[in-house]
């Protein structure tokens, strides 16, 4: 007796498991009156629309509840409910149109799949990882978060396998969910799977919660109108309050993790849309004082109160109740996005530095808060600073961030509630903790540090950047907050920089710089012993231990002797010039230093003339108190001394740029001797560059003689053309036409050859700049021709263009690699040929294709431009089957259509006709497919879709409003894009 009239046995009774939501979306399964309780031997265990009704299955397939029974075969199942008119068995009938078939086919792929190995996913994970971008560029990119989302759900995979898969999707949102539907899609996904874990302890509720989180805020898709947004708030709330949410959320033993995540996947979404807790503060603050984790709910609070301070002062409100206690919106309740969408001008997520805060300071003095409010303001403020104690360090200092920005701009609002805080923080030996006391100081100055604090504060972080057991960047960090320390009463006006007034010489003894000390070490004390010499610049200690003057020269003298070893390392040069710049900046209006500065730095030039790029750098950074001197002590050590064979190239390189109207004679000179020495091409560019820079400075007579020296002497032909333009020039142009001639050009040019000067024409012709676009694109009429589809792509030209090369890239990956288009040139109101892109589906489906347009402007420069991106409609990718013999077209297409079944499958539905009739729509959009026709009434017509699918389609019968079509595929998935066009054939007329 076969299995399918063998008595029904008797199975224990149980509740059936119910299915996930999002495998079976609300009215996938409609009730079918051809299906019978007498024809079925399988009871799907859920209801939808109505009764619960049997479903007549194959065997050799899947049992979905789980347990013994007749077992479903996946194409029974896709042929049953996969379509609103699929046909099942003989006695099958049309259902409702409304039926939506598209989100259960996806999840029926997922089903049809199975589950992939530990071992596949460890390999695709390093392959993902060892490049993401080009992973999602290939076959397995586009279906990577499909397959993670459905095997989250597989028992055949281990606990510690799904973590990694969910901590990939923490790592890579914006490649798994590139938009806001996928990202929806996504989040919805995983909080199924969150509500569908077993009770016992479980190590994948946190990753889900923040993997949910993370692709709701990465992907864009938080919004009130967000079905999963409207979950998730909830949820994470009723965990992180503590609400007994039931056995889905794991034992009590893994609440208070959980209620931790669930508070920093709060944080993440209030730093995201700032705002969106705002409603909450006063729940918030009632939960503070309660049993659970004490610091992410601090820091939550913190942020959402600073961040509903912002908003509410913006829109000129007081605070309207918001801190005190109140019950939150719920699942069942419109969540309020109110304050979010008034924040979402983008707040910083975290604290910016007090100088940067003007704006919201200038913001928050606008709110006007009631005596209440003030009060309530304080309470909370004082309620967090209780329990920051609590906290680590580093969420401490990011408290005392929040709250003094918060409280730095309000009015009424007094300092002193700090105070506790500063006297245990004082002494405290954490890096995060002092430098945000700093900031609290650089926030309210007098008003909370008396001159005993502030001068406590300086002995502590002098002493702490002599210790000698502090690793480096704890010394630069002293000696940075030394440098920049705010004090209550600076002097001198703002911004300048000058030594706190209770630092003296005597206290920073053990901070003056050293040969020995690191290179940035080094630099950051000398940084300070310039700021001494400024204050000490009339305070000569004769007789006694001598000036921080004359330290900075001593320590200056013996950088510079390291700097001209012509053996030693590059660094030792560069610390040189480092210390000369810094010197040269904080020390400009005291010739005192620059004068012997400016000797010395000649002296290293005379003994290591290598160090001629390193000159013409530190000159372009110096102002005209160390520059001019140095330029005139520079140039005439080079024009006394020519130099050997190699060092004339740096004599060269250094007189192009100090060389200018004086001493003519003498610069002219040295150019007639060392032409005789410059053979190759690279001497000789240098010595015309010379030529030019005096050309600049309107040097004269001499000048032309030896250009036409150099016009008839030189090997190079360059260097001859070279000589003959600047004599041309020189001889024919007055001067101030000459210095425009020679300067930076304004226009781009045209030709970039040896002619053209170095200047920022010529730079900006050698780069590829961002233009508008100066073309638009839009796709043609379809041509349904050739082996495979090719879009027509319109061209209006806005401007004129040289080389254009157009470049696509197919979103989603649903495409092979489009190759590039290219065309000559480009003139308005010329006519232009449709331009011909091949496509390479790589299954049958719409996409959209980006745009990119690199091309030549008429004026040289080449430019690139982003267009708008063009879509590609399932109709583009209609491709006509060979046309049979006259006699055989109807055994051709019978044929087939008896080959799309049992693979494929069938599917009926109503097209509606527009007011011309069947024969004018199928002649306006489907005349290349049609293989046998009898109008005005039937028509068989047979599409080809890339890369190898073939859709069917029976008009018949066609009536007044529309006509029935009955339709075969042998790719199943294409069944919803197919009925999306067919019901808007009548809509495009």
């Amino acid at each position: 007796m076969s299995s399918r009239h063998a008595p029904p046995r008797q199975l224990p009774a149980r509740h059936p498991r119910p299915c996930s939501p999002a495998l079976f979306p609300p009215g996938t399964l409609a009730a079918r009156p051809s299906v019978t309780p007498e024809t079925s031997g399988f009871h799907l265990g859920t209801r939808v629309r109505g009764p619960r009704w049997p479903l007549r299955v194959a065997e050799g397939g899947w049992d979905l509840l789980g347990g013994p029974g007749v077992r479903v075969s996946p194409l029974g199942l896709a042929q049953g409910l996969a379509r609103p008119l699929a046909t099942v068995g003989p006695r099958a009938s049309p259902a409702r149109r409304s039926d939506p078939p598209s989100l259960f086919c996806r999840d029926l792929a997922c089903l049809t799949m199975g589950p992939t190995s530990r071992e596949t996913w460890a390999q695709r994970l390093g392959t993902f990882r060892a490049s993401p971008s080009a992973f999602m560029a290939g076959p397995e990119g586009e279906d990577l978060g499909r397959h993670l989302l459905s095997d989250l759900r597989s028992e055949k995979l281990s606990e510690p396998t799904k973590v990694s898969l969910l901590a990939l999707s923490l790592e890579y949102p914006a490649q798994l969910w590139p938009d806001a539907p996928a990202a929806e899609a996504a989040a919805t996904s995983l909080l199924d799977t969150l509500v569908l874990l077993p009770p016992r302890p479980s190590a994948l509720r946190r990753p889900l919660l923040l993997a949910a989180t993370t692709a709701l805020a990465a992907g864009g898709a938080l919004g009130p109108t967000s079905g999963a947004s409207r979950r998730l708030l909830p949820l994470l709330l009723g965990l992180a309050s503590g609400r007994d949410l039931g056995r889905s959320f794991g034992p009590a033993s893994e609440q208070r993790p959980l209620q931790a995540t669930a508070w920093e996947c709060l944080r993440e979404l209030e730093s995201c849309k700032p705002g969106l807790l705002g409603g909450c503060l006063g729940l918030l603050r009632g939960l503070l004082g309660q049993e659970g984790p004490v610091q992410p709910l601090s820091l939550l609070l913190a942020r959402a109160l600073r961040n509903a301070l912002v908003i509410q002062a913006r829109a000129r409100v007081g605070l309207q109740g918001l801190l005190v206690a109140g019950d939150c919106p719920t699942e069942g309740g419109s969540w309020n996005w109110m304050l979010a969408e008034e924040g979402d001008a983008h707040l910083q997520p975290q604290a910016p530095s007090w100088p940067a805060a003007e704006g919201g300071e200038c913001c928050l003095a606008t709110l006007e808060l009631s005596p209440e409010e003030a009060r309530e303001l304080r309470a909370a403020v004082a309620q967090l600073l209780d329990a920051s104690y609590l906290l680590t360090p580093v969420a401490q200092a990011q408290l005392l961030w929040l709250l003094g920005w918060a409280l730095r701009g309000l009015r009424g609002q007094p300092p002193v509630l700090f105070k506790p805080q500063l006297v245990r923080l004082l002494g405290t030996a954490q890096l995060t903790l002092l430098h945000a006391v700093l900031a609290l100081k650089a926030a309210f100055g007098e008003a909370l540090f008396t001159a005993q604090d502030e001068a406590l504060l300086l002995r502590r972080l002098t002493l702490a950047a002599q210790h000698p057991a502090l690793p480096l960047p704890a010394h630069l960090f002293y000696l940075h907050c030394l440098l920049n320390f705010p004090e209550n009463w600076p002097l001198g006006p703002a911004g300048e920089e000058a030594a706190p007034l209770l630092l003296g010489s005597q206290l920073c003894r053990g901070l003056l710089p050293s040969l020995l000390h690191d290179p940035m070490d080094l630099l950051a004390r000398l940084h300070l012993l310039c700021l001494l010499c400024v204050e000490d610049e009339e305070k000569e200690e004769k007789g006694q231990d001598q000036s921080p003057r004359r330290y900075l020269e001593e320590l200056l003298a013996g950088l510079r002797q390291r700097a001209a070893l012509g053996g030693g390392p590059r660094a030792l040069a560069t610390l040189c010039f480092q210390a000369s710049y810094l010197v040269a900046r904080c020390l400009a209006g005291q010739p005192a230093v620059l004068t012997p500065l400016t000797h010395g730095l000649a002296q290293l030039y005379r003994a290591r003339p290598a160090l001629a790029p390193h000159f013409v750098d530190l000159l372009d950074r110096v102002g005209p108190e160390l520059g001019e001197p140095l330029k005139a002590v520079l140039r005439r050590e080079v024009v006394s001394r020519p130099g050997r064979d190699e060092a004339l190239r740096w004599h060269l390189q250094m007189l192009a740029r100090v060389a200018d109207g004086d001493a003519q004679s003498a610069t002219l000179g040295f150019l007639q001797a060392a032409a005789a020495r410059c053979t190759d091409w690279g001497l000789q560019q240098a010595l015309l560059q010379v030529c030019r820079a005096l050309l600049r400075a309107g040097v004269g007579g001499g000048l032309a003689d030896l250009l036409q020296v150099l016009a008839r002497q030189l090997e190079d032909p360059d260097g001859r053309d070279h000589a003959r333009l600047y004599y041309i020039l020189l001889a024919h142009l007055e001067e101030p036409k000459l210095g425009v001639a020679l300067g930076p050009s304004l226009a781009a040019p045209a030709l970039a050859s040896s002619l053209v000067a170095e200047n920022q024409g010529f730079a900006a012709a050698l780069m590829v700049q961002e233009a508008p676009a100066p073309i638009r694109l839009s796709v043609g009429p379809h041509r349904a021709k050739g082996p495979a589809p090719v879009l027509q792509l319109q061209v209006e030209v806005l401007e004129q263009v040289y080389s254009l090369e157009l470049r696509f890239r197919v979103e989603r990956q649903l495409y092979a690699p489009l190759g590039a288009v290219h065309v000559p040139c480009l003139c308005p109101g010329r006519p232009i040929r449709p331009l011909l892109l091949p496509l390479q589906p790589r299954r049958p489906a719409p996409a959209r294709l980006a745009v990119r347009a690199l091309y030549t402007t008429p004026s040289g420069l080449t430019c690139h431009a982003h267009l708008p991106p063009l879509l590609v409609n399932f109709a583009d990718l209609f491709l006509p089957f060979p046309q049979p013999p006259e006699g055989a077209k109807l055994g051709f297409f019978e044929e087939l259509w008896d080959s799309c079944l049992p693979k494929g499958t069938e599917s009926r539905l109503w097209c509606p006709l527009g007011s011309h009739g069947l024969e004018a729509l199928v002649s306006r959009h489907l005349e290349p497919f049609v293989v046998v026709a009898q109008p005005p009434t039937s028509y068989l017509i047979a599409i080809r879709l890339p890369p190898d699918s073939r859709l069917l389609l029976r008009l018949e019968a066609a009536q007044a409003d529309g006509v029935p079509v009955a339709l075969r595929t042998d790719d199943w998935a294409v069944l919803p894009l197919v009925g999306d066009y067919l019901r808007g054939l009548s809509a495009a007329g």
